[in-house]
Formats: structure tokens, C-alpha cells, sequence
């Protein structure tokens, strides 16, 4: 399966399970984790919820390999289908705690900043790769990014393409732990219990009031994104984007 659910002593570890393509996710992927994070909300056993990837990458963002051509309709579709997970996961009442080694990429990226915690391995970077392909960021990369950063710093991040470290990820307050690459599993294990352990309840009323704190919501934030993806979409540097990754060359943008 390529999404895997364990459950115990209060905690639901839920993992990307396509190590072969470094947990890229497949449009099956967006789906059943709309659905799994809708189903651990409702589900009172659970107190906190991990999330990882398996093997050496957290995920490396959407499975290019699949992408192809989108009018506005289908593209509009597609990019529902990818605000369903966020969402989801976004309106987790338990906290969530991402547990990143490798690449966490593009809608990967996304996923572990819309995460409560990020305790990550010294492997571990964030890399929001959208302009490599054409595409302005998706999966409400931008309102977690200034929520965490300010603009000036997620404009750089975003602008620049560049990986950033977990170390200085660490640095910016973007990461919460920072610890090395053989003891992410049994670190990000003993947070979560240490909270599980906790109240989790006034947590969760916590979780709801920081929420409240900023405006646009994501739920506006990400219908501006499924516009400005599905204009993107149609443009020549986004087919040139998607097809020099698949043919291992450098894109030639035009900008238009």
C-alpha cells in the first residue's frame, strides 16, 4: 500500500509507503490521505498523529513522471483533489508531528509545514521546486510558508528554488527538533508520546485559536492557488518544465 496506518499507545504513525520513487505521491496518494486524516480526526483513541515517509525521503512533492496536459476544468479537478488532503490534514484536531529525513519537496514541502512539528534528520531539506516545472506553489506552500517566515524570507525561498538545509531550516524556526539521521524514528516517537501523554484536549482548543490568528484563511489562499496552477498549467514553460524532467535536461523558459 502506499499509505500505511499503525496505531498505538495513542498515537497513529501514518507513512508515505512509495520509497521507490522517493514517496512522490500519486493521485491514488492524495485521496486515501484526504481520507485517512479525515478518519484519525474522528477517531477518539487517537491523541497525536505522526507523519513520515519511508525510506530515506519524507516525499519528493507530486509524481512529475505523471503529470500531462490540463485545460482549466480538469486542472481545477486535480488541484481540488491535492486541497482535499491539505485540508484535511490542516484541520486535524490531534497535533501532528512530521518526521522528515531526505527531501521533503515541492507538495511534500507543503505537508510537513502544515504539520504542527517538524523534527528532522540532518539528511533532511526543503525544497520548493515549483518554478523548475512551471507552476507557482501548490498545496498551500505560500500561506504556511509567511505564516512561519514573513514574506520577505518566503518570497526568498520560493523565488530561489534553492534546497534549504535542515539546518537552517532549524535555524528559522521552520523546524522544531533537529537530530541526526539514525535516531528520527525514536526522537519523533518520544515527542509524540510526551504529548499524547499530555492534554490533548486543551491542545487541541490551542491548535483551533492559533488558527484563528491569520487572514486569508487557507480555504480562500487555496482557491486563488487552484486558479493561478490552472493558468499556469497551459503555458508553454510549464510543458517544457515537465518535459525536460522527464528527458533529464536542462528547461529552456520563455516565460510565457
Amino acid at each position: 500500500m502506499s499509505v500505511t496506518v499503525t496505531h498505538a499507545d495513542g498515537i497513529a504513525t501514518v507513512t508515505l509507503n512509495r520509497p521507490d520513487k522517493l514517496n512522490a505521491l500519486s493521485a491514488d496518494m492524495y485521496e486515501e490521505l484526504a481520507r485517512v486524516f479525515g478518519e484519525l480526526n474522528l477517531d477518539d483513541a487517537v491523541r497525536v498523529v505522526l507523519l513520515t515517509g519511508a525510506g530515506k525521503a519524507f516525499c519528493a512533492g507530486g509524481d512529475v513522471g505523471s503529470m500531462g496536459s490540463y485545460d482549466i476544468v480538469s486542472g481545477r479537478k486535480r488541484s481540488k483533489g491535492h486541497h482535499r488532503m491539505v485540508l484535511a490534514l490542516h484541520h486535524l484536531e490531534k497535533p501532528v508531528i512530521a518526521a522528515v529525513r531526505g527531501p521533503a519537496a515541492g507538495i511534500g514541502a507543503s505537508l510537513a509545514l502544515a504539520s504542527d512539528l517538524i523534527v528532522a534528520s540532518d539528511t533532511a531539506y526543503l525544497l520548493m521546486a515549483f518554478k523548475n516545472v512551471g507552476i507557482p506553489p501548490d498545496g498551500g506552500a505560500i500561506y504556511f510558508l509567511t505564516q512561519h517566515l514573513g514574506l520577505a524570507r518566503a518570497k526568498e525561498i520560493v523565488y530561489s528554488a534553492r534546497k534549504l538545509p535542515a539546518a537552517e531550516a532549524k535555524d528559522m524556526g521552520l523546524v522544531s527538533k533537529l537530530v541526526p539521521d539514525d535516531q528520527l524514528e525514536a526522537e519523533a516517537l518520544a515527542l509524540a508520546q510526551e504529548i499524547a501523554d499530555s492534554a490533548t484536549y486543551a491542545l487541541t482548543l490551542a491548535k483551533r485559536m492559533f488558527q484563528y490568528m491569520y487572514s486569508p484563511t487557507l480555504e480562500q489562499l487555496l482557491e486563488m492557488e487552484v486558479l493561478a496552477i490552472c493558468g499556469a498549467r497551459m503555458t508553454h514553460d510549464h510543458v517544457e518544465g515537465v518535459t525536460a524532467f522527464k528527458e533529464k535536461r536542462k528547461p529552456q523558459f520563455k516565460g510565457k
